[in-house]
């Protein structure tokens, strides 16, 4: 097995074995984190119903000005923050916090970390 699809494969057993146990409802939906070589993208999904709550990303417009010249993981950290102000629009203080698979540091750990200073508990 190439290492390329090896790590893929591997991730894609953790995140099955995550997802086996996380589960979003309508009074504490599940923010789940995707990131790519450049962008990284939240979305807040309640699980009975199949409907995204909320999102964010690096290429929101809110955001798009204000990322110019940040490195990666703080531009992970401005779009956490940026849906944990969606999430308290939307009514919605607790989520389930679903790394995707991923380890959790670096920008997925920046993603919580900006969630949580903009007033999401998980």
């Amino acid at each position: 097995m190439k290492a390329v699809r090896k790590k893929a494969f591997m991730r894609d057993r953790r995140k099955a074995r995550v997802r086996g146990k996380i589960f979003g409802t309508a009074a504490k939906p599940r923010m789940s984190v995707f990131r790519s070589s450049k962008h990284i993208y939240v979305q807040v999904i309640d699980d009975n119903t199949g409907k995204t709550l909320a999102a964010a990303s690096t290429l929101s417009g809110e955001l798009k000005a204000d990322l110019g010249e940040l490195n990666k993981r703080d531009a992970a950290k401005k779009v956490g923050a940026l849906a944990a102000q969606k999430c308290s629009a939307a009514g919605i203080e607790t989520v389930t916090f679903d790394r995707n698979g991923y380890l959790y540091c670096g920008r997925v750990a920046a993603v919580a970390d900006g969630a949580r200073e903009g007033g999401l508990k998980f």
